[in-house]
């Protein structure tokens, strides 16, 4: 099942007006409304950097050894350590022994895990082969070749090897916000990881216009060998934020934009 889309379908959403899928610009609030939205966002950035700027202690409850949870306020936050150097199958790999090495390898297999590749039979096993512990590596690569079936794939428009049709591109890009340690030992850990997702066919002729999506996934982790493997995976929907005021933008935009864009890794 694509980590962009947690019912494992596509919902397509018809825009106001117009012949392009994607829709045309969303109305805009009025003036005085925008006035005041301008103000607020002022002060809450004044107040953000006079916090940021009395902002005292340390990060040492980030480190191994802290509360059972990751830390609520500095969860994410850079420790200064460099991140991994190395990659398996195009995959960071040589994640630091520790809880933040733990939410690194997760953060990353994330990225791995709900990217297009994943409706590719090839790439999708060298995906799977290189983050899957070894005990779980059978069971999750059976379980993701039924999830992306030739029947799913036929349903989103791509042919039984993961192809867009010619003239359109196919999207399915997850990006990590956030990480949060659930339970952690030496040997294990549950790391949940909040994703923003990009998923859908651009291209004038799509019925399956790219839409976004937020969601968190759930990854059970075994230290096997010396680095962090994936023993399980779950996902749902959530948390949300509400959506700005941006213009939709037409399909030739979104497709320019993921060809010119590379995706990013997420080592920490």
């Amino acid at each position: 099942m694509s980590l962009g889309d947690d019912t494992g379908q596509t919902r397509t959403r018809l825009p106001e007006g117009g012949g392009d899928p994607y829709g045309g610009p969303r109305r805009g609030a009025r003036s005085s409304s925008r006035s005041l939205v301008t103000v607020v966002g002022v002060v809450v950035v004044l107040i953000a950097a006079i916090a940021f700027a009395n902002r005292g202690g340390d990060d040492s409850a980030a480190e191994e050894g802290g509360s059972a949870d990751s830390p609520k306020a500095a969860a994410t936050a850079p420790s200064g350590k460099m991140p991994v150097d190395a990659k398996t199958a195009g995959i960071p790999s040589g994640f630091a022994h520790d809880r933040q090495g733990a939410e690194s390898a997760a953060a990353n297999y994330a990225v791995a895990l709900g990217s297009d590749g994943m409706f590719r039979p090839d790439r999708r096993r060298e995906i799977v082969q290189a983050l899957a512990d070894s005990r779980s590596v059978d069971s999750l690569q059976s379980g993701f070749d039924a999830d992306y079936s030739a029947d799913f794939l036929k349903s989103l428009g791509l042919d039984a090897n993961g192809k867009a049709p010619d003239g359109s591109t196919f999207v399915n890009r997850t990006v990590p916000a956030g990480t949060k340690v659930t339970a952690y030992s030496d040997n294990a850990a549950t790391v949940e990881v909040w994703c923003h997702g990009l998923f859908g066919l651009a291209g004038e002729k799509s019925t399956n216009p790219v839409t976004s999506s937020w969601f968190t996934v759930t990854m059970k982790l075994n230290w096997s060998g010396d680095d962090w493997k994936v023993s399980e995976t779950s996902q749902k929907t959530g948390p949300t934020p509400v959506p700005g005021d941006n213009p939709v933008s037409g399909a030739d935009e979104i497709s320019k934009a993921v060809q010119e864009f590379g995706g990013l890794t997420y080592a920490r």
